[in-house]
């Protein structure tokens, strides 16, 4: 496998230019996917006949395709923007033509494509991410394709399935022999404040030793906090933040891997973790966030249907460099606020995204003062 990646033109790839246009990627004597990431030049006059037949080849094959364009794209490129998994576009160029037409958007809210500094850098950067931890990657790429329509209870049940997968993959198990043994945390008499101010729930990630992380005794608190919520019709309204530092700065890494096995791990997750209660709690929850939100710190918060951030708050997806997928439901959540294609741009590169840009892209609502 090599970190240049295979770079096909719109014609090239609609007449099925990859595998014989069978659909299938090759895969290498151990069984692992060979070119696992696809760029697509979206330079050049295309059809619209052309650019479905590309969309449609997109669709049935399972890799990641990445379009990049350092020029405005046409209308007839709608179908296979939407069909890509990003597109790469440069910062630089107008985002709309003279009547207004906005080619980045196939939906309100939904951007397909992420605007970019340096194109190619960029394109380089993801090729190098995806050959690194290959199977993390083009599994991260087919959940949220797999997700996109789902309802979210089955949505959280697919993410669910490919995370235990890789964390029984050698992707996982390479960055867990690295970072080697950690010590569990201890317990605590009160990881989550709750407390009552006339109609609404107050609470609290209440473990700023840990930043609150996203460890077995937070989760089950929390868990427990949402559901008198939703067994107690008086409450009106939730509030959601977090003691210290940061509102969450992830999973607990001290825990990664201790779950007895995987079936019980995806139980734990879809049953007893907080994504499928924030979900219902949705038109009544409020969280407000501050300082470095990683990984659950994302992705728990963007099922609620009002985020604030403080100015200087930054987000922050880092599971794929695990050799994992955000786990806490951030690949249902988060493409509901900003799209498939910037949750994937995040996940991939696991770079910080800085509050005002947050904004823009519909992750938070609002940015408080700091």
């Amino acid at each position: 496998m090599t970190a240049q990646p295979p770079r096909l033109t719109v014609a090239d790839l609609g007449a099925g230019a990859l595998a014989g246009g069978t659909g299938l990627a090759a895969l290498d004597g151990s069984g692992r996917i060979e070119d696992p990431l696809v760029l697509v030049d979206l330079g050049g006059d295309t059809t619209a006949e052309v650019a479905a037949r590309a969309a449609a080849r997109v669709r049935a094959d399972g890799r990641i395709f990445v379009g990049v364009a350092a020029e405005p794209l046409p209308e007839t490129l709608r179908p296979l923007l939407t069909a890509l998994d990003m597109t790469l576009l440069s910062a630089a160029i107008a985002s709309t033509d003279k009547d207004g037409t906005d080619h980045r958007t196939t939906r309100p809210g939904h951007q397909v494509c992420v605007p970019v500094a340096d194109v190619e850098g960029e394109a380089a950067t993801l090729a190098a991410v995806v050959a690194s931890v290959p199977q993390a990657a083009v599994v991260l790429g087919q959940v949220l394709r797999a997700t996109e329509p789902l309802p979210v209870a089955a949505a959280l049940d697919v993410e669910s399935f490919a995370y235990s997968m890789l964390l029984g993959g050698p992707e996982f198990r390479a960055w867990y022999d690295e970072r080697g043994e950690r010590s569990l945390p201890g317990l605590v008499a009160e990881p989550v404040l709750v407390r009552r101010d006339g109609s609404r729930l107050m609470i609290t990630l209440n473990r700023p030793e840990r930043r609150n992380a996203y460890g077995r005794q937070l989760r089950d608190a929390l868990a427990d906090a949402l559901r008198i919520a939703l067994l107690d019709p008086s409450v009106e309204r939730v509030v959601l933040d977090g003691a210290g530092p940061s509102f969450c700065a992830g999973g607990d890494l001290a825990e990664f891997g201790t779950t007895p096995d995987l079936t019980t791990a995806h139980f734990v997750r879809t049953q007893g973790g907080a994504g499928l209660l924030l979900s219902a709690l949705k038109d009544r929850i409020e969280v407000h966030l501050h300082g470095p939100c990683v990984g659950a710190g994302v992705e728990l918060p963007a099922f609620a249907g009002t985020v604030t951030a403080a100015g200087g708050t930054t987000f922050r997806l880092p599971e794929v460099g695990m050799g994992l997928i955000p786990g806490a439901g951030g690949t249902v959540s988060i493409p509901r606020r900003v799209g498939r294609w910037r949750t994937l741009y995040l996940a991939l590169t696991g770079r910080p995204l800085d509050a005002e840009t947050a904004l823009g892209w519909g992750l938070v609502d609002a940015v408080r003062p700091a």
